[in-house]
């Protein structure tokens, strides 16, 4: 080492990564294959190597070194020397410059270029070994300064699950086209902590801001070669680092990222990250070795096991991360903490959350990934919402996963999608309107286990949904054939943009009664960004790769559009003003001798109780529901004290006539909701009220005048 070289000594093998103490850094690594590690140092440019150093120390698998006078703001990369024996599973190749995959800041864009494959790439055979260096093509590292100034925000905002409205959104779509956002903050940290957006995003009522992935992630290479991009960032590289481009200033990626969650918290607004801890950018053997690859192939993917030149695809992108070894779980649970301790995140959302699960023989709710979530007393403070499902053999576990996590529930999706085009009964409606007690009423779960949505970031906006029978993907620049066929979408008469009076009013209140279902049901709803206001995608129902204004959100808010905001923000209201749609118990329809009251009560349009033959009546298109509030609440035997609301469905094409219930104490109805804009009044029980064709109704009961006033006898007494 020449006296100009950074001084190294021996380190320490915990943290992980790169650990500024205030006079040098400590890297550490995990290899458990590995002979040699080198760390590399970049100029600030990050085009010129200045140091290459060995890391002197191995300790229970874990390559260390402190380096001196290196601080925030040192551009790092590794170099890991092993066996080149694909099939065993190794592609060391010192020729390579990796990410550190606990790295906690990224400079710098991959250029595909044949030298980052750890093969040559022209043969197209992975077995061959490429000795070109990838240094001049591949991000690099960064390290950071993790001292940040919360300003007396230092608590997380989670809100009880039982208040819980989750609103889905791209960070950097949401603001692009922001017109109170200054033109250099719009789709970045800073623009979402924009005054005008998280006032506007608190003034819909929802409590918590669902982010798609922020991790550092990487554009493939046949979307940048049609011009497009890796849109919805879920093909991560690195698991520590928000993505710098999103950063107003890059350098500042971190800070501007803690900025927006502390502005976000302040407003009362949780913030829970989407994140993807199945599988890499790296894909499968003919891949890029960027950083796992390269580090430790054997350890960090799941590979074929007669022939472990090839990859475990469950995820359907070529790999599928190791949670099986014990290193890949802690990495996977040390990045999770750091976004709760450092960042101050309230709660995360799985990706393929099912691939966490997994063990070599399947899908286990004993696997150590849960285990190690579930006895972790951090995690234990924060939401975790797993999608249940993926793309291996038994990988669909909606209601599989165990206590403590809640789900997205596809087949409320599904249910309310077919049953307002008039393609389902109310039989399979009714349990997905009080939490799909079928799927998650076990081991002690709650209903707001149950995520309910109609829509999300994958497939049609609430819009197209009502607009488009088809997906109209060809922007993609995949002939139309990428995306779901199985929209369960109706255009109703039309399709597409449509001048047509009937259409359009028909659209509008499909779209009301879409949203209406949804925060009006049991379990934790989920709106998606700008469904609102009826924001479209032009019909593309896998915008993955649009990094436009087909994904943007579009702020030129017509009429229309206003009104159904207004219309969100007052079901908003109704679900936080009425504790019986947001109960922390199941209904389930069972009659409490004791307390003598049913919790629910499903009734045909005659207001009677239904019958087993009214349920089996495919040509049944309405029916009502009543949430009694004087059900038990808790595991307590008492009475509940709430109020008691009736909602009545009609998913038919023709207007139904319902007579309104009686019930015991109760008095007029007074109509809260009515998708089909009818006049809002007073009901008294028995009354046949007339129910449009697709519209729903909302009505609380009010007390009985009568029962409330004391009897002649009680008023001389006092």
């Amino acid at each position: 080492m020449t006296t100009n070289e950074p001084r190294i000594s021996e380190g320490v093998p915990y943290p992980l990564g790169a650990t500024w103490d205030g006079n040098g850094v400590n890297f550490a690594l995990f290899s458990a294959n590995a002979t040699r590690v080198e760390i590399c140092l970049f100029d600030a440019s990050g085009a010129r190597e200045t140091a290459r150093i060995d890391l002197p120390e191995y300790t229970d698998e874990i390559w260390h070194g402190y380096v001196s006078d290196v601080g925030p703001g040192s551009i790092y990369g590794y170099r890991v020397h092993g066996p080149y024996e694909p099939g065993a599973g190794h592609r060391f190749n010192p020729n390579k410059l990796l990410l550190d995959p606990y790295a906690r800041g990224h400079f710098g864009e991959l250029t595909w270029n044949p030298a980052v494959f750890g093969y040559r790439l022209e043969t197209g055979d992975d077995t061959t070994f490429d000795k070109r260096d990838s240094a001049p093509f591949v991000p690099k590292c960064v390290v950071v300064d993790p001292n940040f100034d919360w300003r007396g925000n230092a608590g997380r905002r989670t809100a009880p699950w039982n208040h819980t409205i989750i609103y889905e959104t791209h960070l950097r779509g949401f603001t692009k086209l922001h017109p109170e956002v200054p033109a250099e903050h719009r789709g970045t940290y800073k623009g979402l902590a924009a005054k005008p957006v998280v006032d506007y995003i608190k003034s819909l009522g929802v409590t918590s801001v669902e982010l798609l992935p922020i991790h550092t992630f990487i554009n493939d290479s046949y979307l940048l070669d049609k011009g497009l991009t890796n849109y919805w960032g879920y093909n991560s590289i690195g698991f520590f680092a928000p993505d710098p481009r999103y950063a107003h200033e890059r350098e500042q990626t971190l800070r501007e990222f803690k900025e927006m969650v502390a502005a976000l918290h302040q407003a009362g607004l949780e913030v829970i990250l989407d994140v993807v801890y199945n599988h890499t950018a790296e894909g499968n053997q003919l891949g890029a070795t960027l950083s796992f690859k390269g580090i430790d192939n054997a350890s960090y993917y799941r590979l074929v096991p007669d022939d472990r030149r090839y990859y475990i695809n469950d995820t359907g992108t070529g790999n599928t991360l190791n949670l099986s070894h014990l290193r890949v779980i802690q990495m996977v649970t040390d990045s999770l903490r750091y976004w709760v301790t450092e960042t101050h995140v309230d709660g995360f959302r799985f990706d393929l959350g099912t691939i966490l699960a997994r063990e070599p023989e399947g899908f286990d709710t004993q696997s150590g990934f849960l285990k190690s979530c579930c006895q972790d007393p951090l995690l234990d403070t924060v939401k975790l919402i797993a999608e249940p499902w993926d793309c291996g053999p038994g990988g669909y576990q909606v209601g599989g996963f165990p206590p403590r996590w809640s789900e997205w529930n596809d087949k409320f999706r599904d249910a309310v999608r077919d049953y307002w085009r008039g393609k389902e009964i109310p039989a399979a409606l009714a349990p997905r309107l009080t939490a799909s007690g079928d799927c998650f009423n076990h081991r002690g779960r709650r209903p707001w286990a149950s995520v309910n949505f109609v829509t999300a970031h994958d497939g049609f906006t609430l819009n197209d949904l009502v607009t488009y029978n088809d997906k109209h993907n060809e922007a993609n620049g995949e002939g139309n054939n990428d995306g779901t066929t199985d929209n369960r979408s109706w255009n109703c008469g039309a399709e597409g943009p449509s001048d047509d009076l009937e259409i359009v009013a028909l659209r509008q209140r499909q779209m009301r009664n879409l949203l209406a279902t949804l925060l009006l049901s049991q379990g934790t709803p989920m709106l998606l960004a700008g469904d609102e206001f009826g924001r479209t995608q032009q019909g593309n129902n896998n915008a993955y790769c649009q990094d436009n204004e087909i994904s943007w959100v579009d702020w030129d808010i017509d009429d229309a559009g206003r009104a159904m905001i207004a219309f969100v923000q007052k079901l908003t209201g109704l679900r936080h003003q009425y504790p019986i749609l947001r109960r922390g118990r199941f209904l389930t329809g069972e009659y409490n001798e004791e307390l003598g009251v049913k919790d629910v009560t499903w009734l045909s349009p005659a207001g009677t109780e239904m019958t087993e033959e009214n349920w089996g009546d495919g040509n049944l298109g309405c029916f009502g529901v009543v949430l009694d509030g004087r059900a038990q609440v808790t595991g307590i035997r008492r009475r509940g004290a709430d109020a008691t609301l009736l909602m009545v469905l009609n998913g038919s094409h023709e207007a139904v006539d319902f007579t309104l219930p009686e019930i015991p104490g109760g008095g007029a109805w007074a109509l809260l909701i009515d998708t089909g804009d009818g006049e809002a009044a007073g009901h008294a029980p028995g009354e046949v009220r007339t129910v449009i064709a697709r519209s729903l109704l909302l009505f609380a009961l009010r007390p009985d005048a009568a029962a409330q006033q004391p009897s002649p006898a009680t008023a001389a007494e006092d």
